[in-house]
């Protein structure tokens, strides 16, 4: 396992670190990152279900860009699925935030459905709190005092902001549980609500329609096992796709590569070190 965490850095060619405690608001993960390699870094942001915060600091160059073109510099925010974005940049240094779309509305203070498929700035949403964190960040000695400084904005953010429905916390809570194979009819009648009224709700509280929230989940589940070596064909029959050409358009809708792409992509590498469970210890992973 260990000789395996370090090849995958390699290929990364990112130092990452890792909180050792779990965050104080429940549906928040933390990840730092700075850029170790010796030339420009090109990677994608690979879809996930949580809504993503990147804050960077310091001195380097990040630059974002999706399928159409656009281009976003600085801290962002990616909504759910945002589709074939890549992000590009020269001695990037950043903490990443993964929010559960059950608490994004909370802490970003605008619902997830504003940003379904989008990358915005997130100094449009936070304005002086951005620029106060993004200073302590750089002035800050160790990764531990970054991530309890982010920790705690996120904290006083979440408590003054709206809840979601619990009904709708719920049918989350069995999409992510179930990794995408569950029925929407079937999650309506557990929660006492009609698909309409299901369907309303969970879009503008969580971002996505249930389906679409459940495609993500699976994809995201997929993707996974396809950077894990698992065959194709077997991964589509496991992860409930109707065949393996059914698992290569998803793949593709969601980012613009193919299985094989994606499964070497560095950026699934990035993601394995940053987001493994549970967390054993606070430390930066230095390339070998």
């Amino acid at each position: 396992m260990r000789s395996s965490v370090r090849e995958r850095e390699t290929v990364a060619r990112w130092d990452v670190a890792r909180p050792s405690w779990p965050s104080r608001t429940a549906g928040v993960s933390l990840a730092g990152f700075r850029d170790s390699s010796a030339g420009p870094v090109d990677v994608p942001l690979v879809p996930h279900p949580a809504v993503t915060l990147v804050v960077e600091f310091g001195d380097g160059l990040f630059v974002v860009g999706d399928a159409t073109g656009r281009q976003q510099r600085g801290s962002l925010v990616a909504g759910l699925a945002p589709g074939a974005v890549r992000m590009r940049g020269e001695n990037v240094t950043c903490v990443e935030v993964r929010l559960s779309p059950v608490v994004a509305y909370a802490v970003l203070g605008v619902c997830p459905a504003e940003l379904d498929r989008t990358v915005v700035a997130l100094d449009d949403l936070w304005g002086r709190d951005l620029s106060r964190i993004r200073e302590q960040l750089a002035d800050a000695a160790s990764w531990e005092d970054r991530f309890a400084l982010t920790d705690s904005l996120l904290a006083r953010r979440r408590e003054t902001g709206p809840l979601v429905d619990p009904e709708v916390a719920r049918v989350w809570d069995r999409i992510v549980i179930s990794r995408g194979r569950v029925r929407i009819e079937d999650l309506a009648d557990e929660v006492g609500w009609s698909r309409r009224l299901l369907w309303s709700r969970f879009r503008s509280q969580i971002g996505l329609p249930p389906k679409r929230a459940a495609t993500l989940v699976r994809f995201r589940h997929a993707a996974h096992r396809l950077a894990a070596g698992d065959n194709a064909v077997r991964v589509a029959a496991d992860c409930g796709y109707v065949d393996q050409s059914h698992l290569h358009r998803e793949v593709v809708a969601f980012t613009g590569m193919t299985p094989s792409t994606l499964a070497g992509d560095p950026g699934l590498a990035v993601d394995d070190i940053a987001w493994a469970e549970p967390v054993a210890h606070l430390g930066v992973m230095r390339k070998t």
